[in-house]
């Protein structure tokens, strides 16, 4: 038989020859529109994910940022000893800066006398400290 009598060519302009029903492989219809069309509507998922820099510009930042600081008790002083600490002269010295943390609270008691070398520290942690004959050390440096 003669390509030219076969059914296929009959049906090459049609829909039922190529890419399938009506609307497939037809402009961008199937994917939601051409280029950056729905980045603000249907596609606002995939441009957080995909390019995060969409308008050339970083998200504000906030302008307090959490920091964690690292707090420690009059309680735990024995404790941090154990760990930290070193003795000098008949003194018991704890550094808690080089410890890594930035404040002595006043909770708890204490019996034995530390010299502590902190940033900074209440006003109760330095009373407490210095009714045991303690002392707080501080690098105003």
């Amino acid at each position: 038989m003669a390509s030219r009598l076969r059914k296929t060519r009959r049906l090459r302009g049609g829909r039922h020859m190529g890419w399938g029903q009506v609307g497939q492989h037809r402009a961008s219809g199937h994917k939601g529109g051409l280029g950056i069309t729905g980045m603000k509507k249907h596609h606002r998922s995939t441009m957080i994910k995909e390019d995060p820099d969409h308008y050339n510009h970083t998200l504000p930042k906030t302008p307090h940022p959490n920091i964690t600081k690292k707090w420690t008790s009059l309680r735990d002083l024995d404790d941090l000893f154990a760990k930290f600490g070193k003795e000098e002269g008949g003194k018991r010295i704890v550094d808690l800066e080089s410890a890594g943390y930035d404040k002595l609270l006043g909770g708890g008691k204490i019996t034995n006398a530390y010299s502590v070398k902190v940033p900074q520290f209440t006003a109760s942690a330095e009373e407490k400290l210095k009714a045991v004959g303690g002392e707080v050390l501080v690098n105003n440096g």
